[in-house]
């Protein structure tokens, strides 16, 4: 199985287009995957920079119902005809940020998008194949990320509460007997997402890839460090054998997670991985 950074918030080169965000190209034996478009347009200017020809794809995933991990959706549309696009249900509510303490700024979906036939809103889990499941129905409250904070959603009666992230789904893709496991951005916590794969497959993970939500930890406070360490901790513990992590980790979380994980390794726009 390849795969293809075509978005993340640093690059290896300046010829790629990088800004807050995530967009991965995932190619396996049977399938050509999209997994999350980034903020804009930017994944599909890097993707032709890569030679992936988005045109090709036939399945994409948006992780969850935030503009940097959906925002090139429209983009996609008009460049792939055929592809259905899987994510969350509630996926086009409102959700918000705040910032400040008050101040409230929507960091939504672009709701204009929300009627089309090619989405498919997965409710629980979804196995597409022998290859591909996606799952959103992670329960555990292990070690959630401290940034889930200040992330809010609309309800329908226009009150406002605490985000319960129903609305991300996580992509499991089992090829030549390994299982890898994809995620946004593990709102509802990265250990209990891997937990959650523990009920329905029969061996370890082999490849963990995707954000863990730690960017804005203040890692000099001691509770940070604590929440840190029962982190890395627990991914080692988990016995998955790489773990590949980018965009909302966060340089510093990632800094201190590798000094005790030597199979923590960082994605970056334009990188390539075997897996």
């Amino acid at each position: 199985m390849k795969v293809i950074t075509l978005f993340e918030n640093r690059t290896i080169s300046k010829e790629y287009k990088c800004k807050h965000g995530l967009s991965l190209y995932i190619e396996t034996a049977n399938h050509k995957i999209l997994f999350d478009t980034g903020t804009d347009q930017s994944f599909a200017y890097n993707a032709s920079k890569l030679g992936v020809n988005l045109e090709d794809i036939d399945i994409a995933v948006i992780s969850h119902g935030h503009y940097d991990h959906g925002g090139g959706l429209e983009t996609f549309l008009k460049l792939n005809s055929k592809a259905k696009i899987y994510m969350g249900k509630g996926a086009f509510d409102n959700h918000l940020v705040k910032l400040l303490g008050i101040i409230k700024f929507n960091i939504g979906l672009k709701k204009e998008l929300i009627n089309n036939n090619r989405f498919v809103f997965v409710d629980g889990m979804t196995i597409i194949d022998d290859e591909i499941t996606l799952f959103g129905d992670v329960k555990g409250n292990k070690l959630q990320p401290k940034g889930n904070d200040r992330l809010l959603k609309e309800c329908s009666n226009k009150s406002i509460e605490k985000d319960d992230f129903e609305h991300e789904i996580n992509l499991l893709i089992n090829e030549d007997n390994k299982n890898s496991l994809f995620c946004g951005c593990a709102h509802k916590g990265i250990i209990n997402i891997i937990e959650r794969t523990k009920d329905f497959i029969d061996r370890d993970l082999n490849t963990v890839i995707g954000g863990f939500h730690l960017m804005r930890m203040n890692i000099e406070n001691q509770d940070s460090k604590a929440f840190l360490n029962s982190l890395s901790a627990d991914l080692i513990s988990s016995s998955v054998d790489k773990y590949y992590t980018c965009h909302c980790t966060g340089e510093k979380a990632y800094s201190y997670l590798s000094k005790t994980m030597n199979n923590l390794n960082e994605l970056k726009t334009g990188m390539v991985i075997e897996v």
